[in-house]
Parts: structure tokens; C-alpha cells; sequence
């Protein structure tokens, strides 16, 4: 059988509700198609956000464009994405539309258990203990949270060990300054040795330097902006969700499938049924982005009738 010929049996697993009940080698012989079929939009769905987050904007323009400190990151992403497709035993219409919604869940539960691997805490939170030790400084409380979080991550140890250009430009102010506060709140952290090398040193540990480091960390590089604020966030959600429901749709169309139908359930599941997983680029307590205009649109059967077809029109592109 070709690689098509998998990718067929593949998404008929996937209507039946069978993929769960494959052996191991069954799943292995779809594991080539599926990883073709998950990978751009575990990209756009994924991996594009958390590229922008860490500072990393280079990486975020393409799967070609990722350096060493994201690589191994998407391909575990990735990884996890597949293997849950594969074991899943509910029907699925749409693949790529069930990995678009499904694919951000996923991976903040493979990069926790990996956090958890090597010693780091999987959700990084401030304790009191911590809080009183800053003196309750809110910018170091937030820093001391960066620091938690970048411990954890497997890879992306650079020039420096720690990310001080993007911390510096998160905060405006000076490399020179970002270090000295970087200093403070380690101090601070060291007040607890035992929390400290469990959950700090010994993840830190893990970290192996790439050859090259990661965008803006080299002395000549450019800079990483700062972080975007919510509203500049929820716009590039929406941009990198209507890739994924144009290919999505697209994909549905080319199965004969009903054109409205089609529209309506790949936006339900991308904008409506997704797993909140956007939360990982923002500040705990800050708002997420909003469903409720799709969720009226939908609902409106005016308002709907337009909107498929303008999403049509943009599918089908130009007539010629």
C-alpha cells in the first residue's frame, strides 16, 4: 500500500471509531500518514503561539524556520498529537478539524508530564513563601514564574542560561537590568535549598546547549520584540485558526461532504469546542479569547447563510 492508500484507511479508521482498537503494528503501518496529516496543523494550531511566547518570532514563520531550541520541542508536540490519534476510540468525521481543536490539549498535557520527567514543577505557580521573599514585587513574582517555567523546558539552553533579552524586552528595560533581577529572585528561591535543587538546578541539568543559540541571543542578533499584548494575541489565534479551518474545510469539500455542514462544524470545533490551551500564552487571571461573535453568528440563521458563504468564497478562491 502507498502512503495515500494509508492515509484513506486512515480517515475510514477514523469515521468508524477504530483507531483504538488497532494492534500496535496496525497503528505503526498509519503512523506515516498520520504524522503527514497532523503536522502543519499541530504548526499553525500549536506550535506558532509558543514560539511567539517564548520570543522566538524566526521560528514562528514556518516549520523551515525552526531552530534547534524549538525543533525537538514541535517533534514532541507532535508526537503526542499522533500517538493520541491513534489510540482514540471516538468516531472522527474530520482529522485534521479533530487535531486542530484537540492538538493544543494535547500538548500541554505531554509538555507537563515531560516537565515532570526531569524534576520541574508542571504548572509553575507562585507559594506564599515565595510571594514574602519578593516582598510581593510584582514584577518579580511574574519573573520568578519565567524562571520556573524555563527550568522546565528541555531544551533552549543558548548563549546565556537564562532568556534575559526577552525578559528585558517583556519588562523595557536593560539586559544589565534583567540579570540583576534574574539575581534577586534566584536568592530569594535559594531560600528553600531543597525546592530549589529539585525544582531549579536539577531540571536545569536536563538542558543541553544547541550549537547555535536560539533567535536574538547571540550578541549580533536582533532583538525579540515584546510580548504582545491580549488583543495583538487573540488576533494572531484567529489568524492561525482560519489557516487550519481553510485547509480543514477544503479538505471536507474534496470528500463530497456537505459544503454548509462543513463550514459549520469545522468552525464549531476550532472556535467553539477547543481546550483553552491558548491560556498558556497568557497572564494567570487574564482574559481569554472571546467565542461569543462565532458562537452568534452560528446561531443566527441570517447571519450564518452570509458567513458560509463568504468562507466558501475564500476556500474555493477565485473563479477563473
Amino acid at each position: 500500500m502507498t502512503r495515500d492508500d494509508h492515509e484513506v484507511r486512515l480517515r475510514e479508521l477514523a469515521r468508524a471509531g477504530e483507531l483504538g482498537r488497532l494492534s500496535e503494528g496496525e497503528r505503526d503501518l498509519l503512523r506515516p500518514a498520520a504524522y503527514d496529516l497532523a503536522h502543519p496543523v499541530v504548526f499553525d494550531a500549536v506550535y506558532r503561539r509558543v514560539a511567539h511566547h517564548r520570543g522566538h518570532h524566526a521560528c514562528a514563520r514556518g516549520f523551515r524556520h525552526l531552530g534547534e531550541c524549538c525543533l525537538d520541542g514541535f517533534h514532541d508536540d507532535l508526537e503526542a498529537v499522533v500517538g493520541s490519534l491513534l489510540t482514540t476510540a471516538e468516531p472522527i468525521k474530520d482529522v485534521e478539524a479533530w487535531i486542530a481543536a484537540r492538538a493544543p490539549g494535547i500538548a500541554v498535557d505531554a509538555y507537563r508530564r515531560r516537565r515532570g520527567a526531569i524534576g520541574a514543577l508542571q504548572r509553575p505557580r507562585m507559594t506564599k513563601w515565595l510571594r514574602a521573599a519578593l516582598g510581593g514585587d510584582p514584577w518579580l513574582c511574574r519573573l520568578a514564574l519565567r524562571i520556573q517555567e524555563w527550568a522546565g523546558v528541555p531544551g533552549g539552553a543558548g548563549a546565556t542560561l537564562w532568556p534575559v533579552d526577552s525578559w528585558a524586552g517583556e519588562r523595557g528595560i536593560s539586559t544589565s537590568e534583567a540579570r540583576a533581577d534574574v539575581e534577586k529572585v534566584l536568592v530569594a528561591m535559594q531560600e528553600r535549598p531543597k525546592w530549589y535543587h529539585e525544582h531549579i538546578e536539577i531540571p536545569l541539568g536536563h538542558k543541553v546547549a544547541p550549537v547555535g543559540g536560539c533567535p536574538g541571543e547571540g550578541t549580533g542578533d536582533p532583538r525579540p520584540l515584546p510580548a504582545a499584548d491580549p488583543g495583538e494575541q487573540d488576533e494572531a489565534r484567529v489568524s492561525d485558526l482560519a489557516a487550519v479551518a481553510v485547509e480543514a474545510i477544503r479538505a471536507g469539500l474534496g470528500r463530497g461532504e456537505d459544503a454548509a455542514a462543513t463550514v459549520v462544524r469545522v468552525l464549531g470545533e476550532l472556535f467553539l469546542h477547543g481546550s483553552g490551551a491558548d491560556e498558556m500564552s497568557r497572564a494567570p487571571g487574564a482574559a481569554t479569547f472571546g467565542e461569543e461573535r462565532v458562537s452568534a453568528l452560528l446561531d443566527d440563521p441570517v447571519a450564518l447563510e452570509v458567513l458560509v458563504e463568504r468562507v466558501l468564497d475564500i476556500v474555493r478562491g477565485p473563479a477563473g
